[in-house]
């Protein structure tokens, strides 16, 4: 494919849409909405593989609004128009705020669903009638048998992230949700890789549908560094807090949720004012966590792999694996939070003496060559890939205690409310996280109920294509 710049309106994209895309600084199209927009903007059904952070949301956002405005069918209370179906709460209301400017620039309304939080505004939304649905499945699916919405006007069924819903045990809500919509609709699928289950997506559900693939999961990324790291147990600890404490961006990956919660707390009360980020939260204290670090606010976010997949957060400048993941993908998605659209990052792997044989293995499998260092709290290549060190912060931050269980949420979930929302789990430029000035959306925040154009927009960043 041509390395030259490609216009939206070269590609057939709606002039309104165009001026919204513009108006963000997205005035250029990424490689994989260059090679996917001509056939779904002509009614194809499309796969689009391309690794987290190459732009899909604006690939799939333009082509969805664009077809569902030339249809000029009224809005109709409960039965939206247009379908988006993602994983992670997160990710549900990234893909909103990349999409609501190009509905609102054609007249369109869009809500938002997922559990976590209150019913009952998504339930009011769908009730006055909106056209696009960003939905976690299982909610959605509690919310049809529950008579408030159906399924049967669906114009465009977009899969976002398809591979992350196979990998979350999401698929069998997706092929109920699937089932109930018109056979002759128009469906895009967008995905990382096309294995565990994709595939069959594809085969029940798509029509001769024309594959583009811009840079899989397992491409490498020219301006990503790796490190790994070499140090005792004991030095462990210092060395991960001299890692958080520079001036820009980090996100810190553990494995379990309470190495999470530990980790942040024992950093801010070490002068590095960090949030977490994991399963273990309720909605509210994950979109203030997640809004702290976008903003800049707390420079370092400790997470499980709730953050490896769907989090689009601007100029991540360091990724450090305090724990490795058990399995290279995870590796491999936890990596590409960093070295966005063409910006540049580093990737430390932390590693014991007990743990170097299975990350051998792991950034083998990876495709991944690292340069191994062994270091000591002090080390001159620290501060290297750190930076200067912030001065110390005297924020503190209250830490939310797990929710008790009730009589319900002790009940074993059913198939749909299992797969609640996303439950595993999710500025503006796109949704890669590309440079400054290159012009693409963010996709963050949190979103309930129905979204129009009054609502005030974040700025354009990146990570919203």
């Amino acid at each position: 494919m041509s390395d030259d710049v490609v216009s939206f309106d070269q590609l057939g994209v709606a002039e309104r849409v165009v001026q919204s895309l513009n108006s963000r600084g997205i005035t250029s199209a990424f490689p994989i909405q260059t090679a996917t927009l001509p056939d779904s903007l002509a009614g194809r059904d499309v796969i689009g593989r391309g690794r987290t952070g190459s732009g899909k949301t604006i690939a799939f956002a333009v082509p969805t609004v664009m077809a569902i405005a030339a249809s000029r069918a009224d809005r109709q209370p409960k039965s939206p128009r247009g379908l988006i179906l993602v994983p992670t709460r997160e990710l549900a209301a990234q893909v909103a705020e990349a999409l609501v400017p190009l509905a609102t620039a054609l007249g369109l309304h869009v809500s938002v669903i997922h559990g976590g939080v209150s019913a009952a505004p998504q339930i009011k939304a769908l009730g006055r009638g909106v056209d696009i649905v960003v939905a976690c499945p299982g909610r959605l699916e509690d919310l049809i048998q529950q008579r408030q919405c159906r399924l049967d006007k669906v114009l465009v069924t977009v899969l976002d992230e398809a591979d992350h819903m196979a990998d979350l045990g999401f698929l069998p809500s997706v092929k109920r949700l699937m089932d109930q919509t018109p056979k002759d609709g128009q469906r895009l699928l967008f995905s990382a890789t096309l294995d565990n289950g994709v595939d069959v997506l594809v085969k029940r559900y798509l029509h001769n549908p024309v594959t583009h693939s811009v840079d899989s999961a397992e491409s490498p990324v020219p301006d990503m560094e790796h490190h790994q790291l070499m140090v005792t147990a004991a030095d462990k600890g210092t060395l991960v807090r001299d890692l958080a404490s520079g001036m820009d961006r980090s996100l810190l990956f553990t494995r379990t949720k309470h190495g999470a919660k530990k980790l942040a707390q024992q950093l801010t009360k070490s002068g590095i004012f960090s949030v977490e980020l994991h399963g273990n939260l309720s909605q509210n204290a994950r979109t203030r966590n997640l809004d702290l670090f976008t903003s800049g606010e707390a420079r370092v976010l400790v997470a499980t792999d709730i953050a490896a997949r769907g989090i689009h957060v601007d100029d991540i400048a360091l990724v450090v694996h305090v724990d490795p993941p058990e399995e290279h993908k995870a590796f491999l998605h936890r990596s590409g939070r960093t070295a966005r659209a063409g910006a540049s990052g580093i990737v430390v792997t932390v590693v014991t003496p007990d743990q170097r044989r299975d990350v051998d293995t792991l950034t083998r499998r990876a495709g991944i060559r690292p340069k191994i260092t062994q270091v000591a709290p002090g080390h001159p290549l620290i501060s290297e890939l750190t930076g200067p060190p912030a001065p110390p912060s005297t924020r503190t931050v209250t830490y939310e205690a797990p929710p008790a269980p009730t009589r319900s949420s002790t009940r074993k979930p059913s198939s749909a409310r299992g797969q609640q929302s996303g439950r595993p789990g999710g500025q503006a430029q796109q949704r890669t996280g590309a440079p400054s000035g290159s012009g693409q959306p963010r996709r963050g925040g949190s979103s309930q109920g129905q979204h129009s154009g009054s609502q005030n927009q974040r700025g354009a960043s990146r990570g919203s294509r």
